[in-house]
């Protein structure tokens, strides 16, 4: 497995040096989060995707079972209005053939997943990613498992195996690097990356 740099500025995030996974953000798998607030968990990962969009952040979003778990949340959707999601029924989303060739295709080797669950939907393919030559993080507080002792002992495995645990509001500002840089480009100032008022609402 390869090695990689978990200190100095090559180990932080850029817009050009990642991309994001979102897996399984669908009404069945919230129904059954326990480790967060459901409605915190929507405006997290809303924002993430939100963040990831001002950035031009290659995104790919993946679903378990659509036709009986849902579609992904609305308001992620509406980030990405024109996007399909990888319907899979593959629980492992590293075991899906068309989401590891998406994120391929991207040529990028820094994964940031958020999934629900945290110890199934996103360890799995978090460990498994590794594995590949992937340098995983994943978003704690975008993510979710059915009590909070899942969730955090999801969180503990996988810091275990090499990955790299950051929150939604932590990747912005990672993102971000420089106040200057709001000046010359579009950054996660408020207006560009706050979640509207109208997106604030269980589904």
């Amino acid at each position: 497995m390869e090695t990689f740099t978990k200190v100095g500025l090559d180990a932080l995030l850029t817009p050009e040096n990642c991309v994001l996974l979102l897996i399984d953000h669908q009404p069945f798998q919230l129904a059954n989060v326990n480790s967060h607030d459901p409605t915190i968990v929507i405006n997290n990962v809303t924002a993430l995707a939100r963040t990831a969009k001002a950035y031009d952040i290659p995104t790919i979003l993946t679903t378990v079972n659509e036709e009986r778990g849902g579609l992904i949340f609305k308001q992620v959707q509406a980030v990405f209005p024109d996007q399909k999601t990888i319907n899979r029924t593959f629980i492992n989303a590293w075991e899906d053939r068309q989401v590891v060739e998406a994120v391929k295709k991207t040529g990028r080797k820094k994964v940031v997943m958020a999934a629900l669950w945290t110890e199934m939907c996103l360890a799995m393919p978090a460990i498994h990613a590794m594995g590949d030559g992937y340098e995983v993080y994943i978003v704690t507080d975008a993510s979710g498992g059915v009590s909070p002792e899942a969730h955090d002992m999801a969180v503990r495995r996988m810091v275990a195996a090499g990955v790299q645990p950051i929150t939604w509001l932590g990747l912005a500002g990672e993102l971000q690097r420089d106040w200057y840089s709001c000046g010359r480009r579009s950054c996660w100032a408020p207006p560009k990356i706050r979640v509207p008022r109208e997106q604030r609402e269980t589904l």
